[in-house]
């Protein structure tokens, strides 16, 4: 173990003995629990080792899943269109570089990394978000990291550079096409849970405050708006408004969020805007996430509030508070800035700031989970935080909150529930059969089991008494080899549907009751 292994190994112990000591918040069944997956520049995933290299990548995925099952996870936000390339197969865009080391270049031997991370998100009662960075279309001029079929070469007229950078010119009606069919041919052709943006909609100001080189496309296209930054905030809000329509004519069931920075605006600009003076998404990026759920075009949001509490700029409890008034009956994760921990600055000083924030939104009325950037951070276990996850904040499983404007009928409880013990009483095996369709047509999508010492009383909404979800209609037998001898169990078996609505139980069964 090296020393800042062991540094970090403390820090978690000194903060599990705490919170254990001093919080006895109840854990929630329902919460979304969610980590980004960064594939640009092979942040997260797969590795720089692993280029090209297909069976290092899905070993380094499947470990990936693993750990974040382990330490509670629920949900994973995988980037899948970097920098409009693919690491799916069923793109009308080119192979990530960042996936095989060359633009345009497939795996060899070939697979679907998508539908690879889908199947193996399923299994472990995970949900799968594909993550798009709509806009961006390389981080680099070089050409030698350009495939000849990239869009930028194809439609050299459709993008301006910025700050060394490709971009998308969100103002020509065909972008916003052009990027809608894009995101559709993986809602048409995966399994997903979710779609997914990122804070990317007009580029941040560099260094200079260069003007965004646009005003000729305003000149073509401003549809009568007389403000570019009125007309630049219309341009994002028919994308995102359009996405979401077709979205959920073809699956109403995929989710539709979006992970603006933490700030939509400030007060002393804006008279509805929170007590902070950070870089304004609303007036900087033209983002403006409070119309989007007002207007109900998204399932979720999730604003980046990567700043610690009491924070002079943007405080995290301010912000946190802010934005739950602004859910108009949509979802609100917060999004945590889990690299940063380590950084000795004001506020991440505190080792336990993350933790501290988990708790802390759980008390407020209206927020539902949490998004942490990014995945290394956690695998790493900096400052111990995994550790924190698996043994305190998350240490008993919870399914994600439902979205009832999209589905509010459960489906019906599986039924013939069998329990068989092994001869040397070390594991029991259950079994059990399908429901029948519930008035919505639907059966189970997947099953939430449960163990209860043999006299306690069933109570599903007990997350500590859940001991396996699957995510797999078909999957209709568990082996429970987390036993203690000589212990008597019993078990009930719920189903779920898609929107993870959840059945009555089934009926109870003891262990060796049927042997």
């Amino acid at each position: 173990m090296t020393g800042k292994t062991y540094l970090y190994s403390f820090f978690a112990f000194f903060i599990c003995l705490f919170s254990i000591r001093t919080y006895s918040q109840q854990l929630p069944k329902r919460e979304f629990r969610g980590v980004w997956v960064a594939t640009i520049g092979n942040i997260d995933w797969p590795s720089v080792k692993a280029s090209n290299n297909v069976a290092l990548q899905k070993q380094e995925f499947i470990d990936l899943l693993d750990q974040h099952r382990s330490a509670g996870l629920n949900a994973i936000i995988l980037q899948v269109r970097p920098a409009a390339d693919a690491f799916y197969a069923k793109s009308r865009e080119p192979w990530s570089r960042y996936l095989t080391g060359k633009q345009g270049q497939a795996p060899t031997p070939f697979y679907d990394p998508l539908q690879f991370a889908i199947e193996e998100a399923h299994k472990r009662g995970m949900e799968l978000h594909a993550w798009f960075n709509p806009y961006r279309a390389s981080t680099t001029l070089n050409p030698a990291h350009f495939s000849d079929d990239h869009i930028t070469k194809r439609h050299p007229e459709w993008f301006f550079t910025y700050a060394g950078k490709k971009l998308f010119n969100p103002g020509l009606p065909v972008v916003r096409r052009y990027i809608i069919d894009v995101i559709m041919d993986v809602v048409k052709n995966y399994d997903v849970d979710g779609i997914h943006f990122d804070d990317y909609f007009y580029p941040y100001p560099d260094s200079r405050n260069t003007s965004v080189p646009d005003q000729l496309t305003f000149a073509q296209y401003n549809n009568g708006i007389e403000n570019i930054e009125d007309w630049r905030r219309n341009n994002v809000n028919m994308l995102v408004r359009d996405l979401g329509i077709a979205i959920k004519k073809i699956k109403p069931y995929v989710k539709y969020g979006i992970s603006p920075c933490g700030v939509w605006d400030n007060k002393e600009n804006n008279s509805i805007g929170s007590e902070t003076r950070g870089l304004s998404a609303y007036r900087e990026l033209y983002a403006d996430g409070v119309k989007w759920m007002q207007e109900g075009w998204i399932d979720y949001i999730n604003p980046q509030i990567y700043f610690p509490f009491k924070n002079r700029a943007a405080a995290y409890e301010i912000l946190v508070s802010w934005w739950q008034r602004h859910t108009y009956g949509r979802h609100f994760y917060v999004g945590h800035g889990a690299y940063r921990v380590t950084e000795n600055k004001m506020g991440w000083t505190d080792k336990s700031q993350i933790p501290r924030q988990v708790r802390h939104l759980r008390e407020e009325h209206d927020v539902e989970g949490s998004i942490y950037f990014s995945s290394k951070s956690l695998t790493d276990n900096l400052v111990g935080l995994q550790d924190s996850m698996r043994n305190d904040l998350y240490r008993t499983p919870a399914l994600p909150p439902t979205m009832p404007w999209l589905d509010s009928i459960p489906p019906n409880a599986p039924f013939g529930l069998l329990v068989k013990s092994s001869g040397n009483g070390k594991m029991n095996t259950l079994f059990w059969q399908k429901p029948d369709a519930a008035s919505d047509g639907e059966s189970a999508y997947g099953y939430v089991v449960y163990r209860f010492a043999v006299d306690e009383r069933v109570n599903i909404k007990d997350p500590g008494k859940i001991i396996f979800i699957t995510y797999d209609a078909d999957k209709l037998q568990y082996t429970d080899n987390d036993i203690k001898q000589h212990q008597q169990y019993k078990y009930v078996v719920t189903a779920i549907d898609r929107m993870k609505n959840e059945s009555r139980p089934s009926d109870s069964r003891e262990a060796n009751e049927d042997t």
